[in-house]
């Protein structure tokens, strides 16, 4: 029997870096098994997804642009419902499962890096309503915030967030994030304002309370955005968006291989120095 193989199925994928996290693991836990990366159409991946089994997988990531329809061919468990895409797909006694692994990525990361964050809850903002949002709410609400602002550049997509997820979710407009920080006490940037290549996220940090926690799902060559950086001056502490890449693999790898794998310093130093090149 061949070792068990799991792969990345995006259109385009050839950049990811999930090949290098889930090698890792593979080769430090001693397990015989591969992880490759699959670049399939939009009009091929029913069929491909349809084919997985014969194809020598146990399970897949699912990339941009097909996370919802992997949601539509699967049978999702809650997370993936609600938040709308599904980004890991296994079999559970025969049947392909679907969910969404950003969520516990967010929230573990958070945990790791900024322990009881989530203890004495304020107000969260959340910025930006695409997919990576929807994910962070859900893990807000999860974890019992009562209020989360939500700012977008195009309020409509705000508005219809905060419908999907009901009154704890409070959109905004963009004009009003400045009176909204000083009684925030999680920050979180999921829009692409900041990344290289795009605009900066210009934001009056020093108008945060001392106590607040930063998290940005933006990640740069060392994991530090602007704004992170920014924050990080001022002496708050702060996640960043390769600590939450790392940590939305590991549910995945355990569905797929059936162990559980750590995120270690080691395994983080390996994708900063492929970033970097």
């Amino acid at each position: 029997m061949a070792p068990a193989a799991a792969c990345l199925i995006g259109w385009p994928a050839a950049h990811s870096r999930s090949p290098i996290i889930h090698k890792y693991w593979l080769n430090t836990l001693g397990i015989a098994g591969d992880y490759r990366i699959e670049a399939v159409p939009p009009e091929a991946f029913a069929a491909f997804i349809a084919d997985l089994t014969a194809r020598g997988y146990v399970g897949a990531n699912v990339t941009i642009p097909h996370k919802e329809q992997a949601l539509a061919l699967a049978s999702a468990d809650p997370r993936a419902q609600a938040v709308g895409a599904a980004n890991t797909l296994w079999f559970e006694s025969g049947r392909l499962r679907a969910t969404n692994t950003d969520v516990e990525g967010f929230v573990d990361n958070l945990d790791e890096s900024a322990p009881g964050w989530d203890r004495d809850q304020g107000e969260a903002l959340v910025l930006g309503a695409g997919g990576s949002s929807r994910a962070v709410i859900f893990g807000l609400l999860e974890r019992g915030f009562a209020r989360i602002h939500l700012i977008n550049r195009t309020r409509e997509r705000a508005d219809g967030l905060a419908r999907h997820f009901g009154s704890r979710v409070q959109p905004a407009e963009w004009s009003a994030i400045g009176s909204i920080l000083p009684k925030t006490k999680l920050l979180v940037n999921t829009t692409p304002l900041g990344m290289a290549g795009q605009p900066p996220l210009e934001l009056q940090l020093e108008r945060l309370a001392d106590d607040a926690v930063v998290a940005d799902l933006v990640y740069g060559r060392d994991g530090f955005t602007p704004m992170l950086v920014a924050a990080r001056s001022r002496g708050l502490r702060t996640a960043d968006g390769l600590g939450m890449l790392l940590h939305q693999a590991v549910r995945g790898f355990s569905l797929w291989f059936g162990r559980r794998p750590d995120v270690t310093a080691e395994l983080r130093a390996l994708v900063e120095a492929d970033l970097a090149k």
